[in-house]
């Protein structure tokens, strides 16, 4: 029996859900820093969510003898993204909110070093950098609202790629009509 398009996906997101909540809790034991580094939260991350994304969708497209609507294929990559940051986000609330709420604010300490070595390193004005020292103290990046809007931004980012991704890996069956 075929997998439907839906287990699949929601199979991978699971599975993304997971991965990238294993980083939170390996980052979280090891060493918070790896929460805030620039490289994981800007590169690898993100590409990782992309991959997972795309490894998704060429499976459903494989299972569906290769051929995938567009929208077939968007929404194989956008159920996948969805669910994995859903839980990811769901997990770092949790840990950082109820389990460990002293950790977020190592963690804000932590990024305001990084900024603030960053932005000497760019030569920046001392004004700048205080403004965003100010900017970072004044937000409660792990407050449950301050989380579900940046879960709301990177499912709209992530959206946009699944429809490039989409786009790419859509090929329809000639003899269907």
């Amino acid at each position: 029996m075929e997998k439907s398009l839906k287990t699949i996906a929601i199979n991978y997101g699971l599975y993304l859900g997971i991965g990238l909540s294993l980083y939170t809790l390996i980052g979280y034991a090891i060493n918070l820093g790896l929460l805030v580094n620039y490289w994981a939260m800007l590169l690898i991350l993100p590409l990782a969510i992309v991959i997972f994304g795309i490894v998704a969708t060429a499976k459903i497209k494989a299972q569906f003898n290769g051929f995938l609507s567009f929208k077939e294929a968007f929404s194989s990559f956008f159920i996948t993204v969805s669910i994995g940051i859903i839980i990811s986000t769901f997990v770092s609330i949790i840990l950082f909110n109820f389990i460990d709420p002293d950790a977020a604010i190592e963690i804000k300490n932590i990024l305001i070093n990084n900024t603030e070595d960053l932005m000497r390193s760019m030569n920046a004005p001392v004004e700048a950098i205080a403004e965003s020292v100010n900017k970072i103290e004044s937000q409660d990046t792990f407050a449950l609202g301050t989380q579900l809007k940046s879960l709301a931004q990177s499912i709209i980012f992530f959206a946009i790629i699944g429809l490039l991704v989409a786009a790419a890996m859509k090929k329809s069956n000639p003899n269907a009509e």
